[in-house]
């Protein structure tokens, strides 16, 4: 069963990751590509439900720039 998060939520915690690499407040990417991020962060939760969502968060924005 998947469970999923609260989707504002997790957009501003990779907006604010973006920030940190670097990059303005907006996203470097539409809502598509967002979408996508969103939903590897919330398979990678369910995964792992005690791993720590801004290492997840800061682990899939890492991924993405670097492809």
């Amino acid at each position: 069963m998947l469970f999923f998060m609260d989707k504002k939520l997790i957009r501003k915690m990779v907006q604010k990751c973006f920030v940190q690499y670097r990059h303005d407040g907006s996203l470097p990417f539409g809502e598509a590509e967002f979408d996508e991020l969103y939903l590897k962060i919330v398979e990678q939760k369910n995964e792992e439900p005690d791993a720590d969502l801004h290492e997840l968060i800061n682990d899939a924005v890492y991924e993405f720039l670097a492809t």
